[in-house]
């Protein structure tokens, strides 16, 4: 087996463990923010403070097998794939949004959660979204 098989496989794998905990977070969220319930409210903010730190190794890991994927096809493959730049894009999107995730747990960890499950229903299907235009691109790898 190659080292490009073996690195596809596990940005894969380490790709759907951290969309697991991307997807499941916000709905946490949305349940923070209906809640009014002071012992709701403390399970709640255990729970998405285990499940965010629990998922960032992966999309760690998911950055690392990433990195490692591009360099074993090599740089004129990556100079060469537009798709895989858009598809960049979208990832670097991603990772702000987790990122962004830290800080809603910290208003959320201090009481200072200032928005409706609204806005958390909408902020759940960003990733969603973004993972079909990844995994489109990534299939089809349009000529663009």
């Amino acid at each position: 087996m190659t080292a490009l098989l073996v690195y596809k496989t596990f940005h894969v794998f380490f790709m759907i463990a951290w969309f697991a905990g991307i997807f499941y977070l916000p709905r946490l969220f949305v349940y923070h923010a209906m809640s009014e319930e002071k012992a709701c409210n403390s399970m709640l903010k255990v729970m998405e403070r285990r499940l965010l730190y629990f998922v960032t190794p992966f999309a760690v890991l998911t950055l690392v097998f990433g990195v490692l994927t591009i360099v074993e096809y090599g740089r004129d493959w990556f100079r060469y794939s537009m798709w895989l730049h858009y598809k960049l894009v979208l990832v670097i999107i991603l990772y702000i949004y987790h990122g962004y995730c830290f800080k809603l747990l910290a208003d959320f960890k201090h009481d200072r959660n200032k928005r409706g499950d609204r806005f958390y229903r909408i902020f759940n299907e960003v990733p969603v979204l973004i993972l079909l235009a990844i995994v489109a691109l990534a299939i089809i790898k349009p000529n663009l």
